[in-house]
């Protein structure tokens, strides 16, 4: 018997690496960075000053890979590294004026994108998109665990 359920885990991929390459292009021509740069913009916008493994927590990355990508943005002029007055081990991650200036214009374009993402769907529906995204992020590791029955099958 084939099944008709959708299948989610490949269509999330996919909707992922098409939508982020598309987005990695665009961001690239106008701003010069990457979705996941942007991403680290929007979260020191509100929180500046955040240690990275607040940023990488925040933003479901690994520390180690988010390092790197500060190391980038620190020589684009873009963060800047401060050591922790409260814990030398900690490096906390300040905002420059030039990726406060791209996080606010690129916001605009962050706006379109979501209600072009959005606005072939009636609020209802937009509403269980939202909360099957989040409860699959919140959940992600939960999901993945598989008991010894399932894993059998």
């Amino acid at each position: 018997m084939v099944s008709t359920t959708p299948r989610i885990f490949y269509l999330l991929q996919t909707a992922h690496s098409a939508l982020f390459r598309a987005a990695d292009r665009r961001l690239k021509d106008e701003f010069g960075i990457s979705s996941t740069q942007l991403a680290v913009l929007f979260v020191l916008r509100g929180n500046d000053g955040l240690p990275i493994s607040e940023i990488a927590d925040r933003l479901r990355l690994r520390k180690s890979s988010l390092s790197g990508l500060i190391d980038r943005m620190t020589i684009s002029g873009l963060v800047r590294r401060v050591t922790s007055s409260h814990d030398r081990r900690v490096q906390c991650i300040h905002i420059e004026d030039a990726g406060l200036n791209i996080a606010k214009e690129a916001a605009g374009l962050v706006q379109g994108i979501n209600a072009r993402l959005l606005a072939e769907y009636s609020k209802s529906e937009q509403e269980v998109i939202g909360r099957f995204l989040f409860q699959t992020a919140e959940k992600a590791d939960q999901l993945l665990t598989l008991t010894t029955r399932e894993s059998s099958k």
